[in-house]
């Protein structure tokens, strides 16, 4: 399989990932993290909305271990990534096996997932989106960094767009699950949290008690 014909399966990543990119570049910028640190989260990091809430937490000086937990208890959709994709990645070896793993995002997963790949062709095919993928998020944290850098505009409050995102895939997931339970438990939750907890704390305590909650009520839920 040609290298054009594989890079033509990432157009709908590159479209996404290039605004999405320059909107972190600019946001990490702006709220005092130097460009440098920015290129290699997205490089060494690649964790997209993890990204956006770690500069988020970086800039009202949350305390480390509140960050870690925030981003472990994010991420840990990703276990379940890994999992699936155990015979998928079978055939990698090495380096380009670790890199694979290391670089399996949402988009890239559901990308990986719906193609049908000749078994001989799959090494190579999985590999170069994977890695094709991480090149539009670099490019685009360059790109949105260099515009931080030398576009002169009042960023105040542009901290808001991780907010923005999440409410927006919170209702995006809901219109296509259609579960109330979940949206209702995390709400009730978040709200509760605010009110109840400082604000150094509340994240942490806020995402434990909704995984909780969650885990205590799947068969509730399920039904």
């Amino acid at each position: 399989m040609s290298f054009l014909k594989i890079a033509r399966f990432t157009i709908p990543v590159f479209m996404g990932y290039v605004p999405l990119g320059m909107a972190f570049g600019l946001m990490a910028v702006k709220s005092g993290i130097d460009w440098q640190y920015a290129l290699m989260m997205s490089v060494f990091i690649y964790a997209g909305s993890a990204q956006f809430l770690s500069v988020t937490l970086l800039a009202v000086q949350t305390p480390f271990f509140a960050i870690f937990i925030a981003i472990f208890l994010l991420n840990l959709r990703h276990f379940f990534y890994g999992l699936s994709m155990i015979n998928d990645f079978k055939p990698l070896k090495g380096a380009a096996k670790k890199y694979a793993i290391f670089a399996l995002t949402d988009e890239t997963f559901a990308l990986l997932k719906t193609l049908d790949v000749p078994k001989q062709d799959k090494t190579k095919t999985f590999l170069l989106i994977t890695f094709l993928n991480q090149t539009y998020w670099v490019i685009g944290t360059l790109m949105g960094a260099f515009l931080g850098e030398n576009l002169a505009f009042n960023a105040k409050g542009i901290e808001f767009c991780l907010t923005a995102l999440f409410v927006v895939l919170g209702i995006e997931l809901y219109k296509k699950e259609r579960a109330s339970t979940p949206l209702v438990i995390s709400l009730a939750i978040g709200f509760l949290a605010i009110w109840l907890f400082p604000a150094s704390n509340m994240l942490v305590i806020s995402l434990l008690l909704c995984v909780s909650s969650l885990v205590l009520f799947r068969k509730r839920i399920e039904k």
